[in-house]
């Protein structure tokens, strides 16, 4: 079931450029009850306080958003309604065909496009349902969770945007002892230069299982500021990717984070290959004993691309694990930028830690900053971390092109090979192979 707007095109003119009545004109796109539109509000006042990044700031020292001009996007898109499976397009048709799911939901211009339920989802408890519906239907988990606990409107400029004029999102409740066999799967098409904010809001209750794929394309110049919460309850295991493929001129920032609770598992798999620019905020919340986290990268910027990943630990109680590794390969003049921190409280003590970015540069006009970092306020711990960057060497080229293969051929073994300690920790075999096909096409541009 998705919400369909009254009087779209007039909706779309009144709220004309970015403000407060575009807040309150999209909230009455979607009939809203009054206490999202009070929260949207109040998330634009944050917003308009919120200084713009500076070059000065240290978490966009790297990343300039030159060129980026928030009134050149209409403020938000207008859906055309849902559609059955015949008359999906061909890309829609192949995303859901590469992958065997549990149950689908399909975005497309800032509302639901197709909605794939199944019954037996239903008789377990487990709701996935789009963000729009879960606030008509289920407005008292909505309002308990909904950038409550995990992301606040107030984490960043961009977050405090999505906050106040957020379109599609999916909303994923798994009740207590329930276990999800397939993953769910979410597609998201973004639409042209419109702004697009995506939510994702997944609540695994005590002892709870799922698996969530999170699949973004998007058009031509544009812009999505999206949000990931991700909330698991003592004992609950969660494995999310979040794979975004936009094109090569839309600008993407992503506002991330997951909170555990005790003996919590979580795998988070984040892959960046689309935009022009993207700027993705991605933190670890330890907050219950035994928690263990991975958080897994991949990147391969091309031409001009510019990815940002800034991500941070956070080990709040004692015997907790976190695990992160990413790793990008980058072509022509791209720019890859990873700036993280292991940051551990007092008293958490036992917490084992490591971090690690490696690099592979196959131009030398592409560049790679890696800056890991440590804050240890607790004594008996192990935490350690790692930045590489390397060419790849004109033999190893030459060794693989002399037993036959082509000099493609042989980039795409080595970048593959270097990028194969994240690909085997996918859990989802469709998905390591969509990502393989990726790097395939990336290596051939």
């Amino acid at each position: 079931m998705s919400v369909l707007l009254k009087e779209p095109q007039a909706i779309v003119d009144a709220a004309a450029g970015f403000s407060q009545e575009t807040v309150r004109q999209a909230s009455a796109a979607k009939n809203e009850p009054s206490w999202m539109l009070d929260f949207r509000l109040r998330a634009w006042q944050t917003f308009e306080s919120l200084p713009w990044p500076k070059p000065t700031d240290e978490a966009w020292r790297r990343t300039r958003l030159t060129g980026f001009k928030l009134e050149n996007f209409t403020p938000f898109a207008v859906p055309d309604g849902t559609v059955e499976r015949d008359g999906l397009e061909p890309v829609f048709l192949t995303a859901l065909e590469e992958m065997e799911s549990s149950a689908c939901l399909i975005y497309r211009d800032g509302g639901v496009l197709y909605n794939e339920e199944i019954e037996k989802l239903r008789e377990k408890g487990v709701l996935f349902t789009d963000l729009q519906t879960a606030v008509q239907q289920h407005p008292e988990l909505v309002q308990q969770y909904f950038m409550t606990e995990a992301v606040t409107p107030d984490a960043n400029k961009f977050a405090a945007l999505h906050a106040a004029l957020w379109d599609t999102g999916s909303f994923i409740f798994v009740p207590r002892n329930t276990k999800v066999e397939l993953p769910l799967h979410a597609v998201l098409f973004q639409g042209e230069r419109v702004g697009g904010y995506h939510h994702t809001l997944l609540v695994a209750e005590e002892g709870a299982e799922v698996t969530l794929v999170d699949d973004l394309m998007g058009a031509e110049n544009a812009l999505q500021a999206s949000v990931v919460e991700l909330i698991l309850k003592d004992n609950a295991h969660v494995r999310y990717m979040n794979l975004q493929d936009f094109q090569h001129t839309a600008w993407n920032f992503l506002t991330g984070r997951a909170v555990l609770g005790k003996d919590a598992d979580l795998r988070w798999i984040q892959v960046s290959w689309g935009s022009r620019l993207t700027k993705a905020f991605l933190d670890l919340d330890l907050r219950g004993e035994g928690g263990h986290g991975e958080l897994l990268g991949l990147y391969f910027p091309t031409r001009r691309q510019h990815i940002d990943h800034q991500t941070l630990q956070l080990h709040r109680v004692a015997n907790c694990y976190s695990d992160l590794l990413f790793n990008g390969a980058l072509k022509h003049r791209a720019r890859s930028v990873y700036m993280g921190i292991i940051r551990v409280l007092p008293g958490a003590q036992k917490t084992d830690a490591f971090q690690r970015n490696g690099n592979l540069i196959l131009d030398r006009s592409a560049r790679a900053d890696s800056i890991p970092g440590l804050e240890i306020e607790a004594d008996d711990v192990r935490c350690t971390h790692a930045a590489t960057a390397a060419q790849v060497e004109d033999e190893y080229v030459f060794y693989l092109m002399a037993r036959g293969l082509t000099r493609r051929q042989a980039e795409r073994m080595i970048v593959q090979g270097f990028l194969q300690g994240v690909l085997d920790r996918v859990p989802v075999e469709a998905v390591m192979r969509k990502l393989e096909t990726v790097i395939s096409r990336k290596i051939s541009r």
